[in-house]
């Protein structure tokens, strides 16, 4: 996470600077940096992201995707059980009751609205876990970057 302090002491309203340094060619051995660890800094930049977008309300981007997952459930479901009614209302033969005999077809919605509901509930359980981490110490959920006072 080194990498990225700079963007989270900007974050927290700190300055930043540079500072020139008189770097010195490797004497000896190879550098361990190659393209494995590319990885591991994309997963760090996700970290960072995460906490600089979503610390405060984690609920947002669990909400977002618990939403995506059960909006085309639902909408699954609804198609599989309007298929159905009118396949037997009817007594045709019609390609959503074909469908419905598929598991695919019959697990998927509901492991959709699950996958949603859960994590919607990850989201919560986020938002509970941020909140007591910043009132078990006191400290607000903003930070203040300046003060104005009014001049009469």
């Amino acid at each position: 996470m080194h990498r990225f302090i700079p963007a989270l002491a900007s974050w927290v309203g700190g300055t930043i600077g540079e500072v020139p340094v008189d770097h010195r060619a490797r004497r000896f051995g190879t550098s361990k940096y190659g393209i494995s660890r590319t990885v591991r800094v994309i997963l760090d930049l996700i970290t960072v992201k995460f906490l600089m977008q979503y610390s405060k309300g984690p609920i947002q981007m669990f909400g977002k995707l618990g939403l995506a997952l059960i909006l085309p459930g639902v909408a699954t479901l609804a198609a599989i059980v309007a298929g159905n009614i009118v396949h037997w209302c009817t007594g045709d033969s019609n390609m959503v009751a074909t469908l419905v005999k598929r598991p695919f077809w019959v697990a998927a919605p509901f492991m959709l609205i699950i996958f949603g509901v859960q994590s919607i509930s990850i989201g919560l359980l986020a938002e509970i876990s941020i909140r007591t981490y910043h009132e078990s110490q006191d400290k607000p959920i903003y930070v203040i970057k300046e003060t104005a006072s009014s001049q009469k």
